[in-house]
């Protein structure tokens, strides 16, 4: 298995010694001590990190933050998360937003969704912009977009709702079906549609195709 460099960006030494745990998952940790280190791993070719969200309020300029982010896969963790900081992180490009305290396995899911190609931002946070979405783009009529041409009438039911924020258990509940059965369905949509997580999914649905 091929070792994969990721930068740790931290001035917390619990954090730290708690991070680069992911060393047993097939990642070659480096510490980073501040945002300028992020320069410095982009020039060397290096794509992965992660940075303690300590280290961005360092940084009194917001705007700043694009331009640490800009061309690598940065996933930002906060031991104090909020809806307003993650639309900041999110907004100015990095790939995920996730909670400081996540035990390793959870943040090796995380890792791996954001080297997928994925985006990762929390449940209520997913949800709050997905709903956001669909106040602002209504969804076109099945008819009027050809994203669901490929999907059967059960697929279609499930993607529309999961592209409104809607949670398995939600969508579930107004199908009438299990959430295994969801969870069948959705992945079916993921694959047919080509997309890997619900926000690429929402953006496809809305006729927003990236």
């Amino acid at each position: 298995m091929q070792v994969q460099p990721i930068l740790i960006v931290t001035q917390d030494v619990s954090f730290w010694e708690c991070w680069q745990s992911l060393r047993e998952f097939g990642k070659k940790p480096y510490r980073g001590i501040g945002l300028p280190d992020l320069l410095t791993w982009r020039r060397e070719g290096n794509v992965l990190a992660l940075v303690d969200m300590a280290c961005l309020n360092q940084s009194r300029v917001q705007e700043e933050w694009s331009t640490y982010f800009d061309g690598l896969c940065v996933l930002v963790l906060s031991a104090y998360m909020s809806d307003a900081e993650g639309h900041s992180v999110l907004a100015k490009g990095a790939s995920g937003y996730a909670h400081s305290h996540l035990p390793i396995d959870s943040l090796v899911l995380v890792v791996r969704t954001l080297e997928s190609g994925g985006r990762w931002l929390g449940r209520n946070l997913l949800q709050k912009i997905l709903h956001d979405i669909d106040q602002r783009l209504p969804v076109p009529s099945v008819h009027e977009e050809s994203w669901a041409t490929t999907l059967s009438s059960r697929e279609v039911e499930v993607a529309r709702l999961a592209a409104v924020g809607d949670s398995n258990a939600e969508i579930a509940l107004k199908l009438c079906i299990t959430e295994r059965t969801v969870r069948a369905h959705l992945s079916a949509v993921f694959d047919k549609l080509r997309v890997d997580d619900r926000l690429k999914l929402a953006l496809k649905v809305h006729g927003i195709h990236r």
